[in-house]
Parts: C-alpha cells; structure tokens; sequence
C-alpha cells in the first residue's frame, strides 16, 4: 500500500472537498483533535489540516478542507489514485475526553469536520451532547447526519437562512445558556476565529469553561519555525506543540486574527499565478 495515495476524493458542496488517504502510521496513532501537516509536492507549501475520521483497519485518515488558496486549490485538482508527497502527523496535543457532563460543541465551516471525532469521542464517554453547527449557506454544511446521530440534540444555522436557523451559531448558544437550571459543564468551538472569539465572549459570563482549536500559520508542526505562536493569557504560546486547544477565554483572538491576515495579499496573489498557469497549460 503506497502512503500518502488518494483512494477516495469526494466534492462534499460549494468549495468543500473530503479526501481519503493511506497513512496506516498516522492512522494507528491518531487520537482526535489531532492533526497533520501536508505537501503535495516539493515545490508546494506545508499546511494544517485536521483530521476528521482514521479507519485504522484500512490504515487510511480522512481531511476535509476548503479552496481558498493555491495549494487547497491545488489539492482539489488532485484524484483518486494519486500521491501526496508528504503528510506528516498526527501531531499536537489531542483533545481532552473525559466525562464531563453536558457538553455544547460547536462547529463553524470546515470545523464542523475538525469537531466530528471530538462529539464522537465524548459521546462514547458518555457525556450528554448538544452540538450546534453553522456555514454560510447550506452546501457548506458538512457531517450534518453524523453529527445528528451522536448528539443528544443538533442545532444548524446558515448565515443566509437557508438551513435551520438564519444567523449565528451564537444565537443558538445563548439561547442554551439562558436555559433556566440549565447547567453547561464545557463548550468547544472549532471554526473561524470571529466565531470562536464570540463564543468565548458568550460563555465568559457564565463561567463555563470553554475550549477552542487554533487553525494558526504553520509551516513545521514541530516548535521550531514559531510560526503558529499565539497569545494566551499573556504568556507565548505555539500552536503545534502546546495546542491546538487552548482556554477560550485566555487567547489573545486579536492578535491571532492579526497574524493570519499577515500574508492574505501575496496568498492571492499566489493563487492568480497559479491559476493563469493552469490556464495557459490547457
């Protein structure tokens, strides 16, 4: 079995892709929340992705991810049966599963996909779930039946109004938080970062200990480029290696909203290079 080879690749709605890949290492070790870092080929970058399923007895990891740049557009382009170069992983600290009670977990985007394993994992410990998820409009709505399936309920808003709710996951969840002799014992959000430093700002008066998953810049997943450091109650931190989980209420989300807009104008600049390439070799 050839590693880092394409055996499933899936178009899942709008610019959301599913790829399915063998990395039986990866695979065997893999606990959720974790992720890996890939390069398709030697002249391409190295990114984050969270891995969303392992089928440990194929030996395979599933990634979701969103075209927005050159290498995700690059990554789409690619089919079944072909290699990737390099996918390196599982790597960072996995997420805290234990029995903590009634859990909100949240997803927002292609981190409904990075929070799938984790609503799984605590419903197999048996804590009460209650998930809510949201996308800009309905076909970026993603693992909505499996989701459903482990959670005690299942919450979906679209900014546009166009499945389940119209708004803000937030809506949702304060909704919840207003639930008299309702006790929360943890919320985790994984999605952009406006949305997770809102929610942060909802449960912050409650007290509620809630926990978020920082998709930052990375180039080597290992603490030594520092890349992917972020702010948390005043103190540096790397995301590869002291995350990707941190206490919502101690990350500095501004900062981190600073840094990954660092690079958006040469990103799209990269991207209408690329694509004037692919254009100019049909």
């Amino acid at each position: 079995m050839n590693n880092n080879k394409i055996i499933h690749r899936e178009k899942l709605g709008g610019n959301n892709y599913l790829i399915e890949i063998t990395a039986p290492a990866i695979a065997e070790k893999y606990q959720p929340g974790q992720f890996v870092i890939i390069r398709i080929n030697e002249k391409g970058e190295r990114i984050p992705l969270t891995i969303s399923d392992v089928d440990k007895n194929k030996g395979t990891i599933q990634l979701v991810f969103q075209v927005v740049g050159k290498t995700t557009e690059s990554l789409a382009k690619l089919n079944e049966g072909d290699l990737i170069l390099d996918c390196v992983g599982p790597l960072g600290n996995p997420s805290e599963i234990k029995k903590f009670g009634r859990v909100v977990c949240i997803g927002g985007g292609t981190g409904i996909a990075c929070i799938f394993p984790i609503i799984r994992a605590l419903n197999n410990a048996n804590n009460e779930v209650i998930s809510i998820i949201g996308a800009r409009t309905a076909c970026l709505l993603v693992f909505e039946q499996e989701i459903k399936s482990i959670s005690k309920e299942l919450h979906i808003t679209t900014d546009d109004g166009t499945r389940g709710e119209k708004g803000f996951v937030t809506s949702i969840l304060e909704d919840i938080l207003k639930r008299p002799d309702f006790l929360i014992d943890r919320v985790i959000a994984i999605g952009p970062p406006l949305m997770m430093r809102a929610v942060a700002q909802k449960t912050k008066p409650y007290k509620i200990k809630t926990v978020v998953s920082l998709n930052t810049i990375m180039v080597d997943g290992t603490g030594m480029c520092g890349s992917c450091r972020v702010f948390v109650d005043g103190e540096m931190k790397l995301a590869c290696i002291d995350g990707p989980e941190f206490d919502a209420h101690k990350v500095n989300f501004d900062d981190l909203i600073n840094r990954l807009q660092m690079f958006q104008i040469k990103e799209k600049i990269s991207l209408e290079h690329y694509k004037k390439r692919c254009q100019n070799n049909d």
